[in-house]
């Protein structure tokens, strides 16, 4: 199953032909609807639609369609009528005139200073008329199914953009443990034979006397538990199980963005577990290395449905 981004784009174009073959194209021109679709990331499905008044009743089935295929993203539906042709306009049937008259003179005189209707909004009130939202019945919801079809398309190639760049990222993170791996009992005995040399410098300055057999077993019993702090071999155990996970879903596919959301914070715990108990250098170089990497990841993952 293919990895989707939650950001896209498409749009699609109806035509329709003049109402009837033999009227003037001047009364009633052919007309375009124009579909679009955005889509950017979001936590959930959220869906907003902006649709020209002859449209609004489709706007429930739009939305089931929708949610039949997406499942997570901010995604907007845009829709748009306009008129074809050589500059071809809508002629005012008399009959439209004579009620725009009567409900111009009824306002008016309830509201003496409103503004009289312009020539161009009896035009538009007259395509309006000429095109009522029956005539988009039919073409409504296939051009919302091809424009969803090229947004699935255009959702799925960045995806997959996306899935290769994690796991770019996820390699160079194993090679990262794999760094760090060698040095952790390395450090530890570095770090514990150290604590018994300060405590055996402390007893003498103190004493004058050799260290007694107590005080030793002491010393070694607080080095052990001191090299056991800064041990980071299980951060990195689960640092390669985590990556094995993310690894899996990429590979899997589908909606597996809250998954790997989780994963990433999981992940940056460890690093920074990992950076906190470091007693080297070079453990502190690669853990923030690792944070760096992590962030990348995070920023991608966040596209991902």
């Amino acid at each position: 199953m293919p990895v989707y981004s939650m950001t896209g784009y498409a749009s699609a174009q109806h035509s329709t032909a003049p109402n009837s073959p033999e009227t003037d194209a001047r009364q009633a021109p052919a007309r375009r609807l124009g579909l679009e679709i955005r889509s950017v990331n979001s936590r959930f499905l959220d869906l907003s639609f902006r649709l020209p008044d002859e449209m609004r009743s489709f706007e429930p089935a739009l939305r089931d369609l929708l949610q039949t295929k997406l499942k997570r993203g901010k995604v907007e539906v845009r829709a748009a009528v306009e008129q074809t042709g050589s500059g071809a306009l809508p002629e005012p049937s008399v009959k439209l005139l004579q009620r725009l008259n009567s409900v111009q003179d009824s306002v008016r005189a309830w509201l003496p200073s409103a503004v009289p209707l312009s020539v161009a909004d009896v035009i538009r009130l007259s395509a309006s008329e000429q095109t009522p939202a029956q005539d988009w019945a039919d073409a409504v919801l296939p051009l919302a199914e091809k424009a969803l079809k090229e947004l699935m398309q255009a959702r799925q190639r960045e995806g997959g953009r996306l899935a290769t760049m994690l796991s770019g990222h996820v390699t160079q993170l194993r090679a990262l443990v794999q760094q760090a791996l060698p040095l952790v009992p390395q450090l530890v005995e570095q770090q514990r034979l150290r604590f018994v040399e300060r405590w055996k410098e402390a007893m003498a300055l103190s004493e004058g006397t050799a260290l007694p057999e107590a005080a030793q077993e002491r010393a070694l019993s607080e080095a052990t538990a001191f090299a056991i702090r800064i041990d980071v071999a299980e951060e990195l155990t689960r640092l390669n199980s985590h990556l094995d996970e993310i690894q899996r879903l990429i590979t899997k596919g589908g909606e597996i963005g809250k998954r790997l959301d989780f994963l990433i914070q999981e992940l940056h715990r460890e690093a920074n577990t990992m950076g906190s108990k470091s007693a080297a250098l070079e453990l502190t170089r690669i853990s923030v290395d690792m944070k760096v990497l992590i962030e990348q990841l995070r920023e991608q993952v966040q596209n991902i449905e």
